[in-house]
Formats: C-alpha cells, structure tokens, sequence
C-alpha cells in the first residue's frame, strides 16, 4: 500500500496504561526488541484516575486467588520500584505507610475485628485500634467506632510511576509511540500485525493491555467499562499520615499535602466524563471522615474506565483462537498494585 510504513519487533505492546508500560520496561529489560503502541499519552486512561493504593487487605479481602495475587504482588513493589527508578534515573514517590481502615459503626467494627483475626491468622501485621487511640493516630479524623491498621499497606504516585516506567522502557532500548491508535489487529503465519494509521508492525507476538478498550480490538476479550472518578484536593488541616479508608471512599495523602478521594463506581458505558453527581458523592464522602474536609483547596477531578471481567478476575494468558495474541487486561480496580507482577507473568509467558 502506497505511503504504508512497516517495521519488524519481537513483541508488539498495545495499551500504554500502567499494565502496558511496565511489560514493555519487563521486556526490554530481558531483550526483547520491544514497541508499545497508545492512543493517547501514556496513562491518559484508568491509570491517571487511580490513587495508587496497595492494600490487598482491603481491596481483596478473605481466602481467593484475587487475594493470592494481590498479595504476591505487593511483596515485589519494594524492588519494582526501586528498579524502576533505577532504570528510569528518577524518582518515584512510594511509601509503605499503612492503611487505617475506621468503623463508622458497631456492625462495621465487628466486620473490620475480624478481618484483621484472619489478616494475623495469614502472618499479616493487622491491629485493631480503639476509638480514642484513632483519634490519637489522625488528629483529622472525625468520629469512629475504631480502625483497622495494616502497616504493610502504602500507595505510590500513579503518574510519577508510569512516566518513570515509560522512560525506563526507552532506555533500555524498548520504543514507545504514543499518539498510536490501533485500527487493527491481523494473523498470518504465526506473526501478528497491527495497523495504526499508515503505520503496519509486525511481531512474533502482541501483548493486548488496551484495559477497557481490549475488547474492541480482540472480540474474545470479556472486559466491561466501569468509571470511576477522583478528586485531588489541597489539605490545610493537621498532617494526615496514613492511606484512610472508610465503607464509602479512601483518602491518600502525598507527602506534598495534597489528597487523593477515590472512588466511585459507575456502570457508564465508555462515557469518560467527570460529573457533578460524582465530584458530590466524593465530597460527602470525605467529610464524614473528614469533617474539615471543606476547608481544602479543590484542584481537580479525573475519571477513568477500569476494566472488569466476569470473574472479576484478570485475564493474563495467551489466546486461544491466536497463539500470537497474549491477554493482558481486565484488572478493574487492581492495576497499579498488580503491575509488578503483570509483567513478569506476561514476560514468563512471551519469552
């Protein structure tokens, strides 16, 4: 085709989420000629709208193959970022500083003393703190019937990560192309090619981690879109040093007073868009926790599309009808702290 430009790689990444971005650094660093290929600027999707919360315990709760995941996953992020940095010649804002889950009433206090009962029970750090002593902890907090604390749990600054992933990758000699939109994704003779635009790349092997738009590239993908929305405020209140958590909304505090809210979930289609409905419910939301939640400085609201699949379980295999085409999506509210180990799963499995 006239004006058609095509280039040869070992593996094709197509999706510059934090999934995408840190195969594509896995990759490189294991040799692979690697190219990744997004539509928009690297984590200008699900990823920008995340708090970066690692907290297994709380996002996957009880005995469950989400759970094992979660966990292996968080005992490799002390060394992924580090190497990440490392690689990158940057740093990246990560901190184990614990998560305080609070009880807003008894039947929830109930609920959290048990959680932390088998959280000790799997050889996990997890203590129950009485009212007053929450009160002690978090100055800021408003009223509670107690709180759970693990201090294994932490977060990490979404955007510094993946822009630290995406430099990674490039210095280890993988090439990232944004601005790319996959129109198409063809088989023939155990090679995979996609096109985007006047652009034909062809592998030995695609690595499809286009998050909620998978789906429309590879049929066979079984992913919903889920919004959720965030807000990012300025707190002027006493120092808040713990991730928080309560039934209806967490709060991350970044070492520059600034605090994330997360998080709705929404059954919206592909509709992307922020709304006073969920800036509100967010709002309410953090000041019960929070009661001097509205003297903050509002900065802004971000919304992204989670994938969710049926199992509510990741998909990260190699196709069956395509055995150049490998899944790697459908990580819902779990893809910063399942990254890691992503990548080295799907590293495994392509090389």
């Amino acid at each position: 085709m006239a004006g058609t430009r095509e280039t040869e790689w070992d593996v094709i990444v197509v999706g510059g989420g934090i999934i995408g971005c840190a195969i594509a650094r896995e990759l490189a660093r294991r040799g692979a000629r690697t190219v990744l290929l997004e539509a928009r600027n690297a984590g200008a999707g699900a990823t920008q709208a995340s708090a970066g919360v690692l907290a297994p315990f709380i996002e996957a709760p009880g005995e469950g193959p989400l759970h094992t995941l979660t966990v292996r996953s968080l005992a490799m992020y002390d060394e992924f970022v580090a190497g990440v940095s490392h690689d990158a010649r940057t740093p990246v804002e990560f901190r184990r500083c614990g998560t305080l889950e609070v009880a807003g009433d008894t039947a929830s206090a109930a609920r959290l003393a048990t959680l932390g009962a088998w959280a000790r029970s799997t050889g996990v750090d997890a203590q129950w703190v009485e009212a007053d002593e929450v009160g002690r902890l978090e100055p800021a907090l408003g009223a509670t019937e107690g709180g759970l604390l693990v201090p294994s749990h932490g977060y990490v600054r979404v955007m510094q990560l993946t822009g630290a992933l995406v430099e990674a990758a490039r210095r280890l000699g993988a090439t990232v192309n944004t601005g790319r939109r996959v129109d198409s994704i063809a088989y023939a003779d155990a090679r995979v090619t996609a096109t985007a635009g006047s652009e034909v790349y062809r592998a030995a092997t695609l690595v499809l981690a286009a998050g909620t738009w998978s789906g429309l590239l590879a049929p066979e993908t079984a992913v919903k879109p889920v919004r959720g929305q965030l807000l990012q405020l300025r707190w002027h209140g006493p120092p808040i040093t713990r991730v928080l958590w309560s039934e209806h909304c967490y709060i991350v505090p970044w070492l520059d007073g600034t605090l994330l809210v997360g998080a709705t979930v929404e059954d919206a289609g592909f509709d992307e868009r922020v709304t006073v409905g969920g800036v509100r419910a967010l709002i309410s939301a953090a000041s019960a926790l929070l009661p001097d939640v509205g003297e903050a400085t509002f900065v802004e609201a971000r919304a992204g599309l989670r994938p969710a699949t049926p199992s509510g379980l990741p998909i990260i295999q190699r196709s069956a009808e395509h055995p150049a085409l490998v899944h790697a999506t459908g990580h819902y509210r779990n893809g910063i702290l399942l990254a890691p180990l992503t990548a080295h799963l799907v590293a495994d499995l392509v090389l």
